[in-house]
């Protein structure tokens, strides 16, 4: 038998970093010094304006949501130290949970330490041999991966991919599910409600119209829209004129709009919610959400649904920081959504790009392979109602004299 020597990895990984390194690819991590918010300190420099931020409605430096998160330590301690069903569900979990169902007006929720957690548990645990999954191809990782996850636990259940959103695509998928004998179960249709990188939206309507059509159960993952789509900050089904009960599920995080802290949730019917707890791998095999994280992110959906208007600010600073990319001469993505995307193309020149950026006093970051498609990169520019007109400007200013150097 071949014995591989144990430098093999080694080499193997000096190579690899080599490679990132010399075509301008390697990620640098920036060292933030303070709280996030509309500017923050990066360490080794003076204080930038944060445009890569998923705090949409500036509640992650929030005083009564930091209040909270202290009450929350001082009450529960520091740790959990267990999982849910032994002895790791505490009464602040049940309050959070009870405020997710509230909030989107659906029977029950149950969170889970990430959205990456709780979409490696939702297919799992719901789906069986003989049903079929079918995803936008642009789906966020998290929802591929607990497909993959799904499929590979549960030997007979399918899987499908359909054209980025693209309802004529779907319709084909389901017609061949309805004529594949192989499908003897139940057909799930996922997709993000914002997709992250794109920053558009779903035609959630059309989709919820095919799936009545068809007998599929719809699961939207709102990460990106959670609090920051539709009136009051309900989500991209809201944004639609949708009830929540036309969606059968949805996954989503209180990492972004809701505290910016950590944590997911699935929140739907009772009955699933249930299975959840008894089934879900996620939840059996891993400590709860820290009871600081329970406490803040609950006090601040208790924010957004008192205080609508963070909802409102939010619309109008993305419509003003739109305006100004256009004039700056970038063209970004065409969306309501607060991810504005700058397509270069090139994952080099995007990082490039962002370095620049940040000497001048503009923190955005540039993603390429392997987060989007190769030949896709792009400056991702997010957009916070913490942000005031004089940040906006700032960010238009640094994109003009970034675009005077001839740089995309």
């Amino acid at each position: 038998m071949t014995t591989i020597a144990p430098s093999t990895f080694q080499s193997r990984t000096q190579q690899i970093l080599d490679s990132l390194q010399q075509s301008g690819q390697l990620k640098q991590l920036q060292m933030i010094e303070g709280p996030m918010d509309a500017t923050v300190r990066i360490r080794g420099r003076a204080e930038v304006v944060c445009f890569c931020s998923n705090n949409y409605l500036g509640l992650a430096n929030h005083p009564e949501v930091i209040e909270a998160a202290h009450e929350g330590l001082r009450r529960y301690g520091a740790g959990t130290a267990s999982v849910r069903f032994i002895c790791g569900t505490f009464d602040c979990h049940e309050r959070l949970e009870a405020r997710i169902a509230e909030f989107y007006g659906v029977e029950a929720a149950y969170t889970f330490t990430s959205c990456w957690n709780a979409n490696e548990a939702i297919f799992p645990t719901l789906c069986e041999p003989g049903d079929l999954i079918i995803s936008d191809e642009f789906n966020h990782a998290s929802i591929i991966d607990g497909i993959r996850l799904a499929v590979s636990i549960k030997k007979g259940l399918l899987r499908g991919v359909y054209r980025h959103n693209d309802c004529a695509s779907l319709r084909e998928k389901l017609v061949q599910a309805r004529a594949n004998p192989e499908v003897t179960g139940t057909i799930w249709i996922v997709t993000d409600g914002v997709f992250s990188m794109e920053g558009d939206i779903a035609d959630l309507p059309h989709i919820r119209a095919l799936c009545d059509e068809f007998g599929a159960l719809l699961i939207v993952d709102d990460s990106h829209g959670t609090g920051v789509m539709g009136a009051t900050g309900r989500g991209t089904h809201e944004h639609w004129g949708m009830a929540a009960t036309q969606i059968d599920y949805f996954t989503g995080t209180l990492g972004k709009a809701l505290g910016g802290a950590a944590g997911g949730y699935i929140a739907g019917s009772r009955a699933a919610i249930d299975l959840l707890v008894q089934r879900g791998r996620p939840t059996l095999f891993s400590n709860a959400l820290p009871c600081t994280v329970a406490c803040s992110a609950d006090k601040a959906i208790e924010v957004l649904m008192r205080e609508p208007q963070r909802v409102t600010k939010l619309r109008a600073n993305v419509a003003y920081a739109r305006a100004g990319i256009e004039s700056s001469g970038f063209s970004v993505l065409k969306s309501e959504t607060a991810i504005c995307p700058i397509i270069v193309h090139d994952t080099a020149k995007a990082i490039a790009m962002s370095r620049q950026l940040l000497d001048f006093g503009v923190f955005v970051i540039g993603f390429g392979y392997p987060v989007v498609p190769e030949g896709h990169a792009r400056l991702r520019v997010q957009i916070s109602a913490a942000h005031e007109t004089h940040h906006l400007d700032a960010l238009t200013a640094a994109l003009k004299k970034l675009k005077s150097l001839n740089v995309g």
